[in-house]
This record gives structure tokens, C-alpha cells and sequence, in this order.
């Protein structure tokens, strides 16, 4: 059993995988069927709006429940929003003790970063996915499964349009446990 296994299930801790995606008003395109001789027309605003989403899948430590939280903002997520999230995060979880998987951005390996985490140890313990692991993150599979559904083929006249129907994606899959732990599934990992 890997490391950060054991010392989440001494711990008793929640298991957690971040990562931030972007949402725009270009539309995520997809395969779709339509009438024969009828190609299917995307009419879109071609503007580079967009918005920053951030969340965590969480798993409890025996696999009994999963969780997801998520938040939005203008702004691509940096240092400072990133701290906030997790403090949020902190909260929304009571207390509970957390072990962090997230990749190697640069917002969550700064010397700020790194000062803020050594001042949580009684609840936060972070690990890195490997250098390009991003499959081992199910975070990751969210992100498609959120682009492949809502907002597949979407042309929203809005980035509030757009917001509001990723929103709708992740409250779908934050209260389908079982959806959360095939995101897990998918990547190999066990708990």
C-alpha cells in the first residue's frame, strides 16, 4: 500500500484530488448525430471569456462516501485563490483531516504555498501526482465528463450561461456518489 494510503487511513483522513479547469464561450465540441444531409452548425461568439473553476474530489479514508466541492471566479486560480479554496475547503469538511493529491502547478509549489501548508499540519498532509500523471488524477475525468455533458456543443451567448451550466454539471456529479468513485475507478487507484 502506497504511503500516503496508510497514513490517510491512520489518520482517518479524507482523501483529496484538486485541480482547476477553464470554462469559455467557445464551445466544447462533440461528435453528435443529425438528419442525414443536415450538417449540425455551431454559431458562436468567438471571444476568449472565460472563467476559472477549481474543485476537489474527496474520498473518506474507508470508501464510504465521496464528496465534491467546487468553486468559480474570473481569474485564473493563483496562490492567494487557491489558499482561499482550501480554507473553504477546510471548513466545509469541519476539521476533518485531509490528504491533498494535486499536480505540480506552480500555485501549489510557491514559497507562499509551501509556508501555508507547514502551518496546517494538524489537518492537511499534501502529495504530488507525478510528472504528467494527470490521468491519476479523477478530478481530471470530472472536467470531461462536465465538457462531454452540459456543455457539450453549448454556444452560450454569456459567460453567466456558461457558468451556470457547468454549475449544473458538477451538482449532478457531486450528489452521484457512485459516479465519484468510477471517476476513481477509472484511473486505477483504490483507496
Amino acid at each position: 500500500m502506497a504511503p500516503h494510503k496508510k497514513s490517510a487511513r491512520r489518520r482517518k483522513a479524507w482523501i483529496v484530488f484538486a485541480d482547476q479547469s477553464g470554462i469559455s464561450l467557445l464551445p466544447a465540441v462533440r461528435a453528435t448525430w443529425a438528419p442525414r444531409g443536415q450538417t449540425p452548425v455551431l454559431r458562436h461568439r468567438f471571444s476568449w471569456s472565460k472563467i476559472s473553476v477549481m474543485g476537489a474530489l474527496a474520498y473518506r479514508w474507508d470508501g464510504s462516501e465521496a464528496a465534491l466541492v467546487f468553486g468559480f471566479q474570473a481569474e485564473a486560480y493563483d496562490t492567494d485563490t487557491v489558499i482561499e479554496f482550501l480554507e473553504d475547503f477546510h471548513d466545509h469538511f469541519a476539521g476533518d483531516k485531509i490528504t491533498l493529491i494535486w499536480d505540480r502547478l506552480p500555485s501549489h509549489r510557491s514559497a507562499e504555498m509551501i509556508d501555508w501548508i507547514s502551518q496546517q499540519r494538524s489537518w492537511l498532509m499534501v502529495e504530488y501526482l507525478p510528472p504528467y500523471g494527470h490521468d491519476l488524477n479523477p478530478i481530471e475525468l470530472l472536467w470531461g465528463n462536465m465538457k462531454g455533458t452540459e456543455l457539450a456543443n453549448l454556444c452560450p451567448k454569456t459567460i453567466e450561461e456558461a457558468r451556470a451550466a457547468a454549475e449544473t454539471a458538477l451538482e449532478r456529479a457531486g450528489v452521484d456518489t457512485q459516479l465519484c468513485f468510477k471517476f476513481l475507478e477509472h484511473t486505477g487507484l483504490s483507496l
